[in-house]
């Protein structure tokens, strides 16, 4: 049983219809899955908020379907909305419990690395999600990266310095880097970098000047034209 549980009933309202759902305080969705044919539900918006806030898209989640029992799902998709961040729909994949997924799982980066405390330089993190392996029952809610590791410029984080839970299997390259962190640039690499952000910003304005005054000469002969409409 998952630690979060949440309530559905079936939906008959498809399309422009659903508008009128959202606007009740509910969220269109529907629950997939191998060898499951799909449903057309809904769930209550603050509900749904309260859970996904806590589990993300890859943690178990107890769906109580309306005459249809619990199912085992996870919220694999969540569209929102582009102005309000408010979700407007939700793919719920059904799993089962005896086979294997894959899936994705965030990082989180903990500790300091002393490379940036103490020598100035700037964090670099090239991932924010690995690929894993394993029975649903087993998804790491999230993966911690020990930034403390990085006590040089020297050194990195690969994907294969990352320690799993047993049984689970990581899928992303091994040689993959994780985060690093970059030295501080030096006084003749900042000078050169206001070097050559005066030099664009100049090239900018000799183009625009260009422009402006192509554009000054071709008016003049339309305006010699109509003088002389008028003459």
């Amino acid at each position: 049983m998952s630690d979060y549980k949440l309530k559905a009933e079936k939906r008959d309202i498809t399309g422009s219809g659903v508008e009128e759902l959202r606007v009740a305080g509910n969220i269109p969705a529907v629950v997939y899955g191998k060898g499951k044919e799909n449903q057309n539900l809904t769930v209550n918006k603050i509900e749904f908020n309260k859970i996904f806030s806590k589990a993300g898209e890859n943690s178990l989640i107890d769906l109580e379907i309306e005459g249809a029992g619990m199912h085992n799902v996870l919220a694999k998709e969540v569209q929102f909305n582009a102005v309000t961040d408010e979700p407007i729909h939700i793919d719920f994949y059904e799993v089962k419990m005896d086979e294997e997924i894959e899936t994705e799982v965030p990082l989180k980066f903990i500790g300091e690395s002393l490379a940036v405390k103490d020598l100035e330089g700037t964090l670099i993190t090239n991932k924010t999600e690995v690929t894993v392996k394993c029975l649903p029952a087993n998804i790491p809610h999230e993966i911690e990266i020990d930034l403390g590791k990085l006590a040089t410029f020297e050194d990195s984080i690969q994907a294969k310095d990352i320690k799993l839970p047993a049984k689970v299997e990581l899928l992303t390259d091994l040689e993959e880097t994780i985060a690093l962190v970059n030295p501080p640039r030096s006084e003749e690499e900042l000078k050169e970098l206001e070097s050559e952000v005066v030099e664009n910003v100049e090239a900018v304005e000799a183009t625009a000047e260009k422009k402006e005054e192509g554009e000054a000469e071709g008016e003049q002969p339309a305006e010699a034209e109509k003088k002389e409409e008028k003459e």
